[in-house]
């Protein structure tokens, strides 16, 4: 089988974080459909272990926490009539910790929106920063129990909750997919002596739209969305450490990755290739089929 040289996955790889789909991308890359799956699971799984192995000691003072909804070959509500639906398919949240001021992503789990996703999301985040933080999120309850249990209350939390009424809009299809206006919001101080000038969700909430942008499959009325949970956790792996190492903020003039002190210098998309190349080099190679001797000769 044919080996991409580093140029042609470099290629795939921008086409795939600047929100391109599969097709698009193996159009343009004039290279197959199966290609470009291939080298996102590859290079989702390296971003990922080097995402785990390397994003911690963080020295944060404001966090903020979300979820963002997607979902898997189909809907929740339309999985039970979709035919041939995978075991996993149905409503994804993706959940994600950023620092307010370097703007890192530290965090991010993938699962349903229980309080056992939360738990696993909020114990990771623990482990991930070096000092005591502000930590902000919505009013979602699943939030209470996990961050109690994974900071023993060695964090200032305080919740902002929101109150929405009827969408926007007077029409039928401007009701139907327009959001839903808020009709406001408090802040409630939960543990800790949290500064309640300084809570807040919007950091966070603006990188819901960074993310709907830059993985196509996030992407509402569309058919991009994910065929495999699989495929979409490696879409989010990539997405995330091209936006913390490669991805120059604009107002930080730097990436989030420099801001937060982990690397000196801005990474290029060929180092995110090495990253697999590293990985392909380390993995044991495969053996053709064993063929019996004949001894009889």
């Amino acid at each position: 089988m044919r080996k991409l040289d580093t140029k042609s996955r470099a290629l795939i790889i921008r086409l795939l974080v600047e929100g391109n789909s599969i097709r698009a991308t193996s159009r343009i890359a004039d290279v197959s459909k199966n290609t470009v799956t291939k080298l996102l699971e590859d290079a989702g799984k390296a971003c990922a272990a080097y995402h785990d192995e390397n994003v911690k000691g963080v020295e944060a003072k404001h966090v903020q926490a979300d979820e963002i909804w997607s979902f898997c070959y189909a809907k929740a509500k339309n999985v039970e009539t979709a035919k041939a639906a995978p075991s996993d398919a149905g409503d994804i949240w993706t959940w994600t910790a950023m620092d307010r001021d370097s703007k890192l992503m530290i965090s991010y789990t993938i699962g349903d929106r229980s309080g056992a996703t939360a738990r696993e999301f909020m114990f990771d985040l623990a482990a991930r920063v070096a000092n005591r933080i502000q930590l902000t999120t919505d009013g979602h309850g699943a939030y209470l129990k996990a961050v109690t249990d994974a900071f023993s209350g060695d964090v200032d939390y305080a919740m902002l909750i929101k109150y929405y009424g009827n969408p926007t809009g007077t029409k039928g299809h401007e009701r139907k997919y327009s959001p839903a206006e808020c009709t406001g919001a408090t802040k409630e101080a939960i543990f800790g002596n949290p500064i309640m000038e300084d809570v807040g969700t919007s950091h966070i909430e603006r990188q819901n739209l960074t993310m709907r942008m830059g993985m196509r499959r996030f992407t509402r009325l569309t058919n991009a969305f994910s065929k495999k949970a699989e495929n979409h956790a490696y879409a989010v792996a990539l997405h995330f450490m091209h936006y913390n190492f490669v991805r120059t903020h604009k107002t930080l003039r730097m990436t989030p990755a420099m801001a937060a002190g982990l690397v000196d210098t801005p990474w290029e998309v060929e180092d995110i290739v090495a990253l697999v190349e590293k990985a392909e080099d380390a993995a044991p190679k495969k053996r053709g089929p064993y063929k019996k001797k004949d001894i009889s000769k």
